[in-house]
């Protein structure tokens, strides 16, 4: 996976070709077109002493890396051959204009179905660094997923010292049941989902693993040299910390946006962002364990304790060369996630900040249990009091529609939504430290597909509020077709006489982990038309309807307003 960035400039250009779309086409335009080729398909594996069928991109765990420059136009023509349904979300993606092709199911489309073909189109408007992709039906995103790579426009220099080298790093959960048929499983038992077999790095586990003693991903690193590393986290169901033995970590990009560079021995990563950091090979000649293991802020639930493990290799280090072991944080070290966020910070100067707000929302964020309405109890009510596990926003439980909420919005089909998710809490108590928790008598939550609608323009911002209904626990949510400033977080509830912003340069991010017992504040223009969904990156409290549809209004003029959809979009 590794590429020197002189060789990938130049294979950019090899591969790109400039563009001329008509003027009636009312979304941007990019500078240059990059073509992909996704086929969804099964493929053979085997993982800790067990083989079995996947899903894959290609044949690839993980799946192809997306180059592109920022502004260039990305055309991806994903074919289905699987049985499953398929869509493929564009992490981080702004979709200015192109709502279509952001690919979560039953929000903005109807899944990929077998046989069938669908191209996805949008233009990188005013983005670099690194995001991703993943699939967004089912628990497919498990083994469907790659990285997005968005260099700088040429000529443009990185803002930081020039790496000899980048590499990316992707981690990853591993189970050997196949995962459209475990969501299934733990959806109809009404209780927890049962912790990842392994972690993976780059697909591979590690050598902690059965049977996994050679199935490590590597890095050679020549004495002296600074590499960039590429981190993102694709893992499904929970928060991991990241550490390289005996080496600082420096960071100088969050979520494709730079911030001041800041050191650090772990890095905590939720499922959904990414960072890019710079390391040097400042050491003696060995090997050094790269480290990935669980960030665990709930109370009671079981998880992977064996951390998946790559190396980093020093150039003249000898196969017997012992391997210097990295050190992870406890399992629930909120401090330094804590200190992590603190220290990001923009690089350069916020662009469209709002400082007035029009918009204001105070969301609650947390788990449900439902009552049993099961006649088979034992079986589908394995929550805890014999109740079915749910999660909510501001105690509404989202249900996806069975069309494409876009589609229902774009055509006016009525039923199938309502415009009434309540702005603040139904309920008024103190959140974090006395949430009611007889469960499942006051636990339980409303259910419904409720959408909040936003002006065009509007200037918003979302107080995002931790609760202990059930437990307390880090929750990162993650809005689609926007990147947002996190102006404020903190622990308690939230307090609007004692919170404190940062209005100078708060980090610019489109997936924010709201604190264990705390709050988090973001901020938006709402300038991009369309459906966007905002849930919870831990697949399982989507699954359970910790999730909000916002509906951005048009504005004036064809580049206020949401195009027709494509011709080839999929159907229900």
């Amino acid at each position: 996976m590794a590429k020197e960035t002189t060789c990938l400039l130049l294979w950019l250009t090899f591969f790109s070709f400039a563009t001329s779309f008509a003027m009636a086409n009312p979304w941007p335009v990019g500078t240059s077109t990059r073509f992909y080729d996704f086929k969804v398909q099964k493929t053979r594996i085997t993982k800790l002493c067990k083989s079995k069928d996947i899903v894959t991109i290609n044949g690839m765990l993980p799946g192809p890396v997306v180059y592109a420059q920022e502004d260039d136009r990305v055309i991806v023509k994903v074919t289905n051959e699987t049985p499953y349904n398929a869509t493929i979300h564009w992490h981080g993606v702004r979709q200015m204009l192109t709502c279509w092709s952001d690919g979560p199911s039953y929000i903005t489309q109807c899944p990929i179905q077998a046989g069938q073909t669908f191209t996805y189109e949008f233009t990188l408007v005013k983005q670099k660094g690194t995001l991703l992709w993943h699939a967004h039906v089912s628990w497919l995103r498990a083994t469907v997923y790659g990285a997005i790579v968005i260099y700088p426009k040429t000529g443009v220099p990185y803002p930081f010292p020039y790496p000899y080298e980048e590499h990316i790093l992707i981690f990853a959960e591993y189970w050997h049941k196949d995962v459209v048929k475990l969501e299934r499983q733990v959806i109809a038992s009404g209780g927890a989902p049962p912790p990842a077999d392994a972690y993976l790095i780059n697909g591979h586990p590690g050598p902690l693993y059965n049977c996994s003693s050679n199935d490590v991903y590597k890095i050679e690193v020549v004495p002296g040299k600074t590499y960039l590393l590429r981190l993102i986290n694709a893992a499904l169901n929970v928060e991991q910390f990241f550490a390289i033995a005996g080496h600082k970590l420096t960071v100088v990009e969050a979520d494709g946006d730079y911030v001041k560079p800041f050191r650090v021995d772990q890095l905590m990563l939720a499922p959904g962002q990414t960072a890019n950091v710079l390391v040097t090979a400042n050491k003696a000649i060995g090997r050094y364990s790269m480290a990935v293991g669980t960030y665990m802020s709930a109370r009671n639930v079981s998880f992977q304790k064996v951390p998946a493990v790559a190396h980093l290799q020093y150039l003249g280090a000898t196969p017997s060369s012992l391997t210097l072991p990295a050190q992870l944080p406890r399992f629930n070290d909120n401090l330094l996630v804590k200190s992590n966020m603190a220290a990001m910070r923009s690089l350069n100067a916020p662009r469209n900040l709002p400082l007035e707000i029009d918009t204001s929302l105070f969301v609650t964020v947390g788990l449900n249990v439902q009552k049993c309405n099961s006649t088979k109890p034992k079986k589908r009510c394995q929550g805890p009091n014999n109740g079915t596990f749910a999660a909510s926003m501001n105690n509404v439980t989202f249900v996806k529609p069975n069309i494409s909420l876009l589609q229902a919005y774009y055509d006016k089909i009525d039923g199938h939504y309502t415009e009434d998710f309540p702005g603040v809490p139904l309920r008024k108590y103190d959140f974090v430290n006395g949430a009611p928790n007889n469960i499942p008598n006051d636990t339980q939550s409303l259910v419904g597909t409720r959408v909040f609608v936003l002006d065009y323009g509007s200037r918003v911002q979302v107080i995002l509020q931790d609760t202990g209904t059930v437990t307390l626990e880090n929750h990162p949510i993650h809005l689609h077709g926007y990147s947002f400033y996190v102006v404020g977080f903190g622990t308690g509830n939230y307090n609007p006489m004692t919170a404190a912003f940062n209005l100078v340069d708060p980090p610019y991010m489109n997936t924010i982990g709201v604190p264990v017992g705390g709050w988090a504040a973001i901020r938006f223009v709402a300038d991009n038309p369309g459906v966007w969904f905002m849930h919870c990156h831990l697949d399982i409290h989507q699954s359970w309807g910790l999730d909000l549809v916002f509906i951005v209004k048009n504005g004036e003029g064809e580049l206020e307003t949401l195009p027709h959809p494509p011709a080839d979009m999929p159907q229900c």
